[in-house]
């Protein structure tokens, strides 16, 4: 049996860049545009999985009612909570706490910001989210509507990196990855088809 697993960031917020984490900010006026954009007029999907998170969510149910798709938000696939970072930006957290944030990229499992979501927690979130949504739509495509943070963790799983070498995955606003698994019940066997791109 194969799954196709579509995940697609979510455009820009309002706010810009920074350290959003789990602050629930919508959907710039860009950020629409960008998320109509990345898919145009294609619908392969069988099925919309989201973030509830609304810069996720809202776009989601645009999408599903455009092309009559059910949409399921699942806080599963919301972002990883960044603690006292969130609400932040490079330049905020630079001066507030100089280093931390080259600290955090080079060992974000051991440097996380105070409060901040574990990484192994959070793997073991996105580890979940993932059987449960081969186990409900096996057999299906499926977009998964989401946060640049869950599509890092998502291709640590499937490809087997090391953990602390996510965040060297860059994922653009509405950019969009491509796995597909075959598999039964006891194994799986996922191949990444693209990374970052449009359909």
């Amino acid at each position: 049996m194969t799954t196709t697993i579509d995940l697609i960031r979510h455009g820009e917020p309002v706010g810009g860049h920074r350290y959003r984490g789990q602050i629930d900010d919508p959907l710039s006026d860009r950020g629409w545009q960008q998320m109509r954009a990345a898919v145009g007029d294609h619908c392969p999907w069988d099925s919309i999985v989201s973030s509830p998170l609304s810069r996720c969510a809202e776009f989601a149910k645009e999408l599903g009612e455009r092309h009559q798709l059910a949409v399921k938000l699942d806080p599963q696939f919301m972002e990883i909570g960044f603690g006292a970072w969130e609400g932040k930006c490079a330049e905020q957290i630079q001066q507030q706490t100089p280093g931390a944030l080259e600290a955090f990229w080079q060992d974000p499992v051991v440097h996380r910001p105070q409060g901040a979501e574990p990484l192994v927690d959070f793997r073991t979130r996105i580890e979940s989210a993932w059987n449960k949504l081969l186990h409900h739509h096996a057999g299906q495509q499926v977009l998964v509507v989401c946060h640049a943070g869950v599509i890092r963790m998502s291709l640590q799983y499937i490809l087997g990196m090391p953990i602390e070498n996510v965040f060297r995955i860059k994922i653009s606003n509405a950019g969009l990855t491509r796995i597909m698994i075959d598999h039964d019940d006891n194994q799986f066997y996922p191949q990444l088809i693209f990374h970052d791109g449009k359909l």
